[in-house]
């Protein structure tokens, strides 16, 4: 199947290297994100996997539940977080799905239906397990991105992103370019400018359809 932005995220059952779970119910009501892996004891995942778990208070700060999904076995998942906590110097508390038979790898299209996994297979037979999906509390995908084996994830650049996605959701309102916390936000088109003083006072049109102003307290 194909995953668009605001689709309702696909709800399964999986093993994970800390028991089984129900997605949506692990989700319960929390942002959640969900990122993912080709194979375990890789270079670049484990660089990954370490500065996820580096940033444990920073999830937590902002209501977001982190999982991983590998498709490799949960005895193999508890053997690798050895060597992610040894590089990162940090605990890696959340659960990495156990996606053996390709199933959530399927379900968020990373991979073809007709895909298997070959006797001594490699990364490469996988390669496509590269993405990140940071899902709502209503259990809508919000953003997605896939990334090549080769090229390290910036899980700065997803903080700033899951960010901007609350903000936008709490507040109605749009983020400029590179924008972080703090900084001025965009009044969408679709309020006027009668309305948009009434809700965010004062505001600066740059130009007709772009007017910044300050995030509402």
């Amino acid at each position: 199947m194909s995953l668009r932005i605001n689709d309702v995220v696909p709800d399964f059952t999986a093993e994970t290297d800390q028991g089984m779970i129900q997605f949506h119910d692990w989700i319960g009501d929390n942002w959640a994100i969900l990122f993912s892996h080709p194979k375990d004891f890789t270079p670049v995942c484990t660089t990954e996997f370490g500065v996820v778990a580096q940033l444990a208070d920073e999830w937590g700060k902002r209501g977001t539940k982190v999982i991983g999904v590998s498709v490799d076995s949960a005895v193999d998942h508890k053997k690798w977080k050895s060597d992610i906590e040894g590089y990162a110097s940090a605990t890696a508390g959340f659960p990495i799905i156990a996606d053996e038979g390709l199933k959530v790898s399927k379900l968020f299209d990373m991979l073809p239906a007709e895909a298997y996994l070959p006797d001594g297979r490699t990364p490469a037979d996988s390669a496509t397990v590269r993405s990140v999906f940071i899902i709502g509390p209503d259990k809508k995908l919000k953003l997605s991105m896939t990334y090549p084996m080769t090229v390290g994830r910036n899980f700065g650049e997803i903080l700033r992103a899951l960010d901007a996605l609350q903000a936008t959701s709490k507040h109605g309102i749009a983020t400029p370019a590179n924008w972080t916390v703090g900084e001025d936000v965009i009044i969408p088109p679709s309020v006027n400018d009668a309305d948009a003083r009434e809700k965010f006072g004062d505001f600066d049109a740059v130009l007709p359809y772009l007017r910044k102003t300050k995030i509402p307290s």
